[in-house]
């Protein structure tokens, strides 16, 4: 390490969005020496929201969603090849060609991947999909293409509820098996989940909620259908396994980092911790794999699988990268996200897991254009707009000052709702996993100290 952040050798580890606009960053900070960009996939970045959407209703070829440059990165790319793990004394990322790469800093962003059908026979029969990648979106557009009797969507998330839009949209008959009792229900709650099941149900969606798959059935190595924990059974030539994402941590088992299912533990400088809970100074985490505190959540560790926060996260490290001391700043943005699905745009800021209360606040459920708003003890802590949201710019703000839940009536238009529980189940009970997750305070690695006498 030759003391200059401006001329060491960075390796940058996930080869997507976050690891994308943090070498565009570094460079914008002035970075002049070697930069290396790992990923696992042998695309170039490329933008993932569009599988869901505009790739599977045939308006977009997977193949074009490569993301556009703000800058030149001036990288070696090592893309088709993973990183295994990480030698922290010797500063170096080990790969899977048994290359190793020495770092002085060091970025991981490695992001998630689909979390697979549990049983690893039936996941590898012809017709059964995830939707994480763009081999995964080509793969299932030709088989959407081809006019499938049936598809059978396990899990209604977001990305699950996206693709039975989408199989709707393309004329597609459509189920969807949900364990919890509602589609979208472990990010907006009760009552929202309620509305998204009848926004489905009204579109000719078979939704089926408050049941598991229990087997994926096959002939010759092709599906056919499923059976379900109620005793019915699903006639279907395609399955989309939606059952949340898993990240990728396991290459850091032994890198003595915070690393676990939850993610890679930081503060709120992007700076990774150690094992011990220390904070590192040369190895920096961004994008869904981030495990970071956050003041308006009462300094919970957040995990975010959220296009802004990847983008705005990978920046702040990067900056950090290339400053020390009172030059860094915090990642202290309020989440944000957005999804379009059966005819209506569903925005929101904040987490609205985060709450013990909502209310409408403004237009109505009926008419499917309103804001709902989330608290959490007395303080806004989220907003939830559908098809209204020229008003959630006002509601980030009282989510950033704390203001009083509920919202004073006539601030925005002159009547109010009646505040009710927001209803967030427990996501164990939920076929999905959450895509904002407050996962406490502590790393989670767990450590066992002893203490010799003598």
């Amino acid at each position: 390490m030759t003391g200059d952040l401006k001329i060491d050798r960075i390796v940058i580890v996930g080869a997507s969005l976050a690891g994308l606009r943090g070498a565009e960053t570094l460079r914008a900070e002035g970075f002049a020496g070697e930069l290396t960009m790992v990923g696992e996939e042998r695309q170039l970045p490329y933008d993932r929201p569009p599988l869901s959407k505009q790739v599977l209703l045939g308006r977009v070829h997977a193949e074009d969603t490569q993301l556009p440059r703000r800058r030149e990165v001036d990288a070696k790319w090592k893309l088709g090849i993973r990183a295994i793990g990480v030698d922290g004394i010797g500063k170096r990322v080990l790969l899977a060609d048994g290359e190793q790469l020495p770092f002085d800093r060091l970025l991981i962003a490695t992001g998630t991947r689909a979390r697979p059908w549990p049983n690893a026979e039936e996941a590898t029969l012809d017709g059964v999909f995830t939707l994480r990648t763009t081999e995964d979106a080509a793969g299932l557009v030709d088989r959407l293409n081809a006019g499938p009797r049936r598809v059978l969507v396990i899990g209604a998330g977001f990305t699950g509820s996206e693709i039975a839009s989408a199989c709707r949209e393309r004329g597609l008959e459509v189920t969807v098996a949900e364990r919890g009792p509602a589609p979208l229900v472990g990010a907006l709650g009760g009552t929202l989940g309620a509305l998204a099941a009848k926004l489905q149900r009204a579109h000719g969606v078979d939704l089926r909620c408050g049941v598991t798959v229990t087997a994926l059935n096959r002939r010759n190595g092709r599906l056919t259908g499923a059976e379900l924990s109620d005793g019915t059974h699903i006639d279907a030539d395609i399955a989309v396994v939606a059952l949340g994402a898993i990240r990728n941590t396991e290459w850091l088992a032994e890198s003595g980092l915070a690393a676990g299912p939850r993610g890679v533990a930081c503060d709120a400088g992007c700076r990774a911790f150690n094992m011990y809970g220390i904070v590192t100074d040369d190895v920096f985490v961004a994008g869904d794999v981030a495990r970071f505190p956050h003041p308006l959540f009462e300094y919970q560790m957040l995990s975010l699988e959220h296009w802004g926060n990847a983008v705005a996260q990978a920046e702040v490290a990067a900056h950090n990268m290339m400053n020390s001391g009172p030059l860094r700043r915090p990642h202290l943005g309020v989440p944000a996200f957005w999804s379009s699905q059966f005819g209506v745009n569903i925005k929101s800021v904040g987490v609205p897991t985060f709450s013990d209360h909502m209310v409408v606040a403004q237009g109505s459920l009926e008419r499917r254009r309103f804001v709902a708003v989330y608290g959490y003890r007395g303080r806004v802590t989220a907003a939830v707009s559908v098809n209204h949201a020229k008003w959630l710019e006002y509601y980030e703000r009282l989510i950033e000052t704390a203001a009083p839940f509920p919202p004073e009536p006539g601030t925005v238009e002159p009547t109010l709702g009646i505040p009710i529980p927001s209803d967030v189940p427990d996501p164990k009970v939920l076929s999905h996993g959450p895509t904002v997750a407050l996962t406490g305070y502590l790393p989670d690695r767990r450590l066992t100290l002893r203490h010799w006498g003598g």
